[in-house]
């Protein structure tokens, strides 16, 4: 092996092992500037917290334009639920549990259902909150910076279709009530009067029923709903030598990665120019 040779063997030995502790220096780095993550929750998964609370719905109001040789404007209200899950974990129990109650303050939120358990050191919080809709993506986004989110998501239901087909059977309902109570008026047996006393009297529970659900769509009672979880738990500190470790083991299967990517890289060009060579050769 020549001088030159081994230069430039020694060269690229060089590079590759600077490139490597490049790598590790990076990442040892980033794992003390990284937000520590609490562990060791007494988490409840969202889905199997029980929320006891009213539904909440909104509307959206559409225009729609109709072409026509005089253009009409036409309104559709669209009636909605939406719905936010935020589940999370932190250390600061007390300080993130008042947090959360002035966000709800700011936000002019109201709070539906609580449910709080457990012993210092390991306790829940369950909050249903009603939020305005003007408010509900400011407030979501504030929310999910407290603690250590572990679940979040947001779901939209159409429910346009309930909203009209409860004020038809309303509608329904409201006219029964009406023939019988001129059926009533007529008078006739005791028997007779006493059913359509009984009938009467069950129309009038469902129409109370019907109300209860289509009070829950007035625009007065328009709202969102957020359900957050928060958990309480203990923050681990990983040790230096663990931190080392950790951002040893992330550079060698980082660094191998690299490498295997830009061998394939070299191969391909070397073959390219090999079939470029052929075919420019007579």
């Amino acid at each position: 092996m020549t001088t030159k040779t081994k230069q430039n063997f020694k060269k690229y030995v060089m590079l590759l092992i600077g490139g490597f502790i490049t790598l590790f220096i990076i990442r040892f780095i980033y794992s003390y500037n990284e937000k520590e993550t609490a562990i060791q929750f007494n988490n409840q998964l969202i889905s199997e917290t029980i929320w006891d609370v009213r539904k909440n719905y909104a509307s959206k109001k559409h225009e729609v334009f109709s072409n026509t040789s005089a253009v009409t404007q036409t309104r559709i209200d669209q009636k909605y639920e939406k719905i936010a899950k935020i589940s999370s974990g932190t250390s600061d129990f007390i300080s993130d549990e008042k947090l959360i109650r002035s966000q709800i303050k700011n936000y002019k939120a109201l709070i539906q259902y609580e449910n709080k358990s457990g012993n210092a050191g390991n306790r829940n919080l369950n909050f249903s909150i009603g939020v305005p809709p003007e408010n509900f993506d400011d407030m979501y986004q504030s929310l999910i910076k407290i603690g250590v989110v572990s679940a979040k998501q947001i779901t939209k239901t159409d429910k346009t279709n309930e909203y009209k087909e409860l004020n038809a059977k309303k509608l329904s309902l409201e006219k029964i009530r009406t023939a019988l109570l001129e059926l009533k008026a007529k008078g006739g047996r005791i028997d007779e009067f006493m059913q359509l006393e009984n009938r009467i009297l069950e129309i009038e529970q469902q129409l109370q029923d019907l109300g209860v659900s289509l009070g829950n769509f007035d625009d007065e009672n328009e709202f969102c709903t957020v359900q957050f979880t928060l958990s309480e738990g203990k923050k681990i500190n990983a040790s230096l030598i663990t931190k080392i470790l950790s951002a040893l083991e992330w550079t060698l299967e980082t660094y191998i990665k690299i490498m295997a990517a830009l061998s394939f890289l070299a191969l391909f060009a070397y073959l390219v120019s090999i079939t470029i060579n052929k075919l420019k050769t007579p």
